[in-house]
């Protein structure tokens, strides 16, 4: 049953773009958002390895609030 999955999410900042990454750890499947300049968002569906933990720490992501996930996914962080 995957209604019971706890997501992990995830930030990192370059320049003038806002990446957010929602990973689901047992399929190894997620989302990306890429934010830029001009509130333009571009979303990606996503399947990663076992070791997508230790790459988005090497790649410099920091865990992330799912609410802003959300928000950003929705359209909504513009609302704010």
């Amino acid at each position: 049953m995957t209604s019971n999955i706890v997501h992990r999410y995830f930030k990192k900042e370059v320049d003038d773009l806002i990446i957010l990454v929602r990973v689901n750890p047992i399929h190894l499947r997620g989302t990306e958002i890429t934010v830029g300049p001009g509130r333009h968002v571009e979303q990606r569906e996503l399947e990663f390895d076992a070791g997508i933990f230790d790459d988005l720490q090497i790649d410099g992501f920091k865990d992330a609030s799912p609410m802003e996930f959300q928000l950003y996914l929705s359209g909504l962080a513009w609302e704010v």
